[in-house]
């Protein structure tokens, strides 16, 4: 698909701010489901894109920066995923091969950030001395310089790969070998099992079980559509919020002091 000079220019906006979100992490543009759907919104491939960002969350569920350990980068992976997949024009079929070409460009992108980071340092430093000065003003400008530095670390690969055009794109699409892209599709379905158990397991406590197993059921039930089941789940957290809201206020009947969770109360009781 050729896109025009309008949506190369939206892609590259929202290639910038998705670099700079992967930092600031306040609107969560760098997130793959709201980049892949920007993109796809852009460029008039909203479903395959939203497939394909839907996808690349679930394995980027347990990617996190650790102390030094930079966790691959989320935000170059689903820009230059996504735009691989429509200028592919494969629509929903390429979304596998799409995906199997975002792991090694999310592990190629700790480069990127590395460099950036290290710059970053220097930064650092003239921010420092800008401060003895007092100069609050060069402050924020060398902040602001540092946080667009991480928006073109996104913008400048989205926009070589819009400058490669859709037939050298589509062509290397086409030139992959059926058992490349199963393998690599196997192995991101793999990342997104261990992505989810990670998650699972960090938020798994005796007062949340109930409830992520209830929504297992409802899942479950055909008839009940991906609303309906928001719906349920946003109930389920407005349940358990006003519950531990009301905890907390006396002794329960075995005599032992509340925990102000009566979730957690009742299941300690049963």
């Amino acid at each position: 698909m050729e896109l025009n000079i309008i949506q190369v220019i939206l892609v590259v906006i929202v290639a910038f701010l998705a670099g700079m979100e992967g930092i600031l992490d306040q609107f969560q543009f760098h997130q793959p489901v709201i980049a892949c759907t920007l993109i796809g919104l852009v460029t008039g491939n909203l479903l395959p894109c939203l497939i394909l960002g839907g996808t690349l969350q679930m394995i980027a569920l347990g990617w996190a920066n650790i102390g030094a350990a930079v966790a691959p980068d989320a935000a170059l992976a689903s820009v230059a995923s996504a735009i691989i997949l429509v200028l592919g024009g494969q629509g929903k079929a390429g979304v596998s091969s799409a995906i199997a070409i975002a792991v090694p460009l999310a592990v190629a992108g700790l480069l990127l950030t590395i460099i950036c980071r290290t710059i970053a340092t220097a930064f650092v430093h003239l921010m420092d001395a800008a401060a003895k000065e007092g100069n609050i003003r060069k402050v924020e400008l060398w902040h602001l310089v540092a946080v667009g530095l991480q928006g073109i670390r996104i913008a400048i690969p989205a926009a070589l790969i819009l400058a490669v055009g859709d037939k050298p794109v589509k062509g290397l699409l086409e030139a992959m070998p059926d058992w490349l892209t199963a393998g690599l599709a196997i192995g991101g379905g793999m990342v997104v099992a261990v992505g989810y158990a990670m998650v699972i397991n960090m938020m798994a406590t005796k007062e949340v079980w109930p409830f992520f197993a209830l929504g297992f059921v409802f899942a479950t039930v055909s008839q009940i559509t991906l609303i309906g089941l928001g719906a349920i789940g946003v109930s389920f957290a407005l349940i358990y919020l006003t519950l531990s809201k009301s905890g907390g206020s006396g002794n329960n009947s075995g005599g032992s002091a509340n925990t102000g969770d009566p979730v957690g109360d009742i299941i300690d009781n049963y």
